[in-house]
């Protein structure tokens, strides 16, 4: 142990010795190191990091599904039954989302919720910090109203007050009582502020043909598989088809992780930008390779007279071994600095694309991963080196330099650098293909215009406004005081916006149609509008009218809406509808579709036929690379008022001035009434596109690093190239060769490997870009414009790289060079 440490405080003096070398091989090793780092903190927290309940491992994800929908949600019934009847759960729970006003603690503000069934927290095995959770006797209809609190909450709008325990507060005009408070992190439906009841809400429920957004969580029982898990559901799911053929003709159920459930598709492209980041480390590590080279090189002299001393080859391996590891050390040292920034950045920017981002950061399984890195990218730039100098010659300590040895190491030297081109291209490909990507899709016409509009959200009390008229009412005195407030364009409400997923769907049948089995209905994607939301939102007229003031069925004025389940409440009062293109092109081709009719489900029950009064264009109301196959529908909100509704604003004011004005027209028309989820439609459209914002992001700066790293690499073997042949060029400048000469001469041998490494980089990115398909839009992954136009780009730079030291070749002095040695 005592000669390793003197190897190393010895390596740590030679290092210090050329602070230049130190300096270039630790900070190419900080960014190949930092970038692994950070994408594998990132994989780390959304993929490998267990979720953060005991036991995790044996929580299931458990949906319905049929012929058009892989996770459809749950009918309440169809739970009941499969909690009944399963034998492969210890428990099983359900959950959806949903929002509330809460009214009496301050300022109204809108919370959202988790509505719960009182099994779900014992599945998830959590406990409250104070006080209890719910009981199953106040987990159903007509149960009382009672709470659990998020900590957050607690928090910020109770001041962590211990006895909030049985205090009452108003949500949505309703009073319930505080029974809990959850641990702080705990954050499951994502940003749920409260829990509540969902058996409370369940007597609007019992039809199997509602799916009211429920979805359920089981936990396995010991020693049980996903697969006897799956296995078990699909016998239920037969049984309740046979008993229950009208509602679950074509049902199944589906069961996972429910860890694979939460990060959804997102972790084949993480996998991919961690086989990015792992090249630009490769670049990373041949270039220091080069590097250890070349210092090896300049110091053999001194390893052949300690050879010649005495000294055995393993002793000079091992010094340069250790100078080696010295360096990656200092390296990833370095690079855990360049991690720390790079991961809070992603973590920042990417919070809206990136499931789990708040458990992102640089745990011990990440910075094991970095010492890792550290060893074997140590072992990768130093063996070749040290394994070079154990070959060495003591008698060659008796010349000036040891010749011999040149041609291999330059053969070396060579090799680095193909290797370097060709993973740059591999990487300069896949960005390539991104940008091509993501420009194809920011050119995607969304059918909407979204330059200075604003959104919010109303959610309007059911307790509070339960009529149409109460709910028209507050809607028409709000767009009447919006319209008429200085600078509004204009300003409408929907149930909801692109990109938003809030549409409802729902079953129809075109009129002189056959009436389908109810599992067989086509769907339509139904939205309810204000009159003046089309040109607000600037979608085109193909054919009719917009709605109009008198689009409105009289006859339901003071109907109390609660009374109805939300299956019955879509066909209440409906006479006018505003379809899409694609609904009249389906549907009714070669034909004027404005005066057809339709009837929405339940068709067999005598719904009342909606005519069609205009027709406008379609609207991409998914993200922007997801083509849905179903049509879409327009209701006149003063037909069907709902209570949660987005306003829109067209206006060339500021944002702040325009939610100072929403909020002060809203509380003029309610004082009790927040609004929430404020957001411009180009922020909307923007954040829609994250995912592949993020992926085209990080492939092109893996790409630029390993560009950057591949073009010092030329450069380094060019320039050493031209000093090792210093004698050779003097001669032939001396027999009259000129400048052009001696430039093509040094050039040549860059440009040769560039082209050869371009040769090995084009097939290998031929084989490996075809497994990003998937990230890709409209783009194939042997894309030609991308495949001609890389390889140019970097032959180009290394044409630079070259030019640099050839330059300078040519400027020899004839006389210096021929006393050269």
């Amino acid at each position: 142990m005592d000669t390793v440490f003197k190897d190393i405080r010895y390596a740590a003096r030679s290092l210090r010795r050329t602070p230049a070398f130190t300096a270039v091989a630790v900070i190419t090793l900080a960014l190949g190191i930092g970038a692994n780092t950070a994408i594998f903190s990132v994989i780390n927290g959304v993929l490998l990091r267990p979720l953060p309940y005991p036991e995790s491992q044996d929580l299931m994800f458990v949906s319905e599904r049929d012929q058009q929908m892989r996770r459809l949600a749950l009918a309440w019934p169809n739970y009941l039954d499969w909690r009944a009847q399963n034998q492969v759960f210890e428990n099983v729970g359900v959950y959806n989302r949903d929002s509330y006003n809460l009214t009496n603690a301050g300022e109204a503000q809108r919370l959202f919720a988790g509505q719960v069934s009182a099994d779900l927290f014992p599945t998830l095995r959590v406990n409250p910090v104070l006080g209890r959770l719910f009981h199953h006797d106040e987990d159903q209809p007509g149960g009382p109203l009672v709470v659990v609190l998020s900590y957050g909450l607690w928090q910020r709008t109770f001041g962590g007050d211990a006895n909030i325990i049985n205090r009452a507060i108003t949500l949505s005009d309703r009073p319930y009582t505080v029974i809990g408070v959850m641990p702080q992190g705990f954050d499951f439906p994502a940003r749920a502020d409260i829990w509540v009841s969902a058996g409370q809400l369940s007597a609007g429920w019992q039809h199997r043909n509602n799916h009211p957004g429920l979805y359920a969580v089981a936990r396995l029982k010991q020693n049980v598989t996903i697969a006897q898990a799956q296995a078990d559901l699909d016998r239920i799911a037969v049984s309740l088809e046979a008993e229950y053929p009208e509602w679950n003709r074509g049902h199944g159920i589906a069961v996972s992780s429910l860890l694979e459930n939460t990060v959804g598709d997102i972790g084949k492209s993480l996998w991919i930008l961690f086989a990015a980041a792992l090249f630009v480390l490769a670049v990373a590590c041949t270039n220091v390779a080069n590097l250890m080279l070349v210092r090896a090189a300049a110091r053999a002299r001194e390893f052949n007279i300690r050879t010649a001393l005495g000294a055995s080859r393993f002793r000079v391996a091992r010094q340069l071994l250790v100078e080696s590891l010295l360096i990656a050390l200092v390296g990833s040292a370095a690079g855990v600095l360049v991690a720390r920034w790079l991961t809070s950045a992603l973590v920042t920017t990417a919070a809206t694309s990136l499931p789990r981002a708040a458990e992102i950061g640089l745990d011990g399984r990440v910075l094991l991963f970095t010492a890792a890195c550290a060893g074997i990218t140590g072992l990768l730039f130093g063996l070749l080196p040290a394994w070079r100098s154990g070959r060495l010659v003591p008698q060659q300590a008796l010349t000036e330099s040891g010749r011999g040895s040149g041609s291999a190491r330059r053969q070396a030297q060579n090799v680095f650098a193909i290797c370097q081109v060709a993973l740059a291209l591999i990487l300069l490909v896949g960005a390539g293909l991104l940008l091509r990507s993501f420009y194809q899709l920011s050119q995607v016409n969304p059918g909407f215009g979204h330059e200075n509009v604003l959104s919010f959200i109303v959610s309007l009390p059911q307790s509070k406004y339960r009529t149409i008229e109460q709910r028209t009412d507050f809607y028409s005195r709000l767009l009447e005081r919006l319209n008429a407030s200085p600078g509004i364009n204009s300003a409408s409400v929907a149930s909801g916006l692109p990109f938003g997923g809030s549409s409802w769907r729902t079953g129809f049948v075109a009129e002189g149609q056959p009436i389908p089995a109810a599992n067989d209905t086509p769907q339509l994607e139904a939205y309810a509008v204000g009159p003046d939301y089309f040109r607000t939102m600037e979608i085109p007229l193909r054919a009719g009218r917009f709605f109009t003031e008198q689009d409105n069925r009289q006859h339901l004025a003071g109907r109390d809406l609660s009374k109805f389940d939300d299956g019955a409440r879509q066909v209440l009062g409906l006479n006018a509808i505003v379809i899409d293109e694609e609904f009249a092109r389906r549907y009714w081709p070669n034909e004027n579709a404005v005066g057809k009719r339709i009837r929405l489900a339940p068709v067999d029950q005598g719904s009342p036929f909606l005519t069609v009064v205009g027709v406008v264009g379609r609207v991409h109301m998914d993200r922007l690379n997801v083509a849905s196959n179903r049509v879409q529908g327009y209701l006149s909100y003063l037909q069907f008022p709902l209570p949660d509704t987005a306003v829109v604003i067209k206006s060339p004011l500021d944002v702040a001035q325009l939610t100072a004005l929403a909020r002060a027209e809203v509380s003029a028309v309610d004082p009790q009434q927040p609004i929430f989820n404020i957001r411009t439609l180009d922020r909307i459209r923007y954040e829609s596109v994250a995912p592949e914002r993020l992926n085209m992001t990080l492939m092109s700066l893996f790409a630029v690093l390993a560009l950057m790293l591949a073009a010092v690499g030329i450069y380094g073997v060019i320039s050493y190239a031209a000093s090792q042949r210093t004698h050779e060029i003097g001669i032939r400048m001396a027999l009259g060769a000129r400048p052009r000469d001696v430039l093509s001469l040094v050039a040549r041998q860059g440009i040769t490997l560039a082209l050869i490494g371009v040769g090995v980089g084009l097939v290998g990115a031929f084989l490996l870009t075809r497994l990003m398909s998937q990230m890709l839009f409209r783009v194939s992954a042997t894309d030609a414009i991308t495949f001609i136009c890389v390889p140019l780009f970097l032959i180009l730079v290394a044409a630079i790289a070259c030019y640099i030291p050839a330059r300078r070749a040519t400027k020899v002095d004839p006389l210096e060079a021929l006393r050269y040695e």
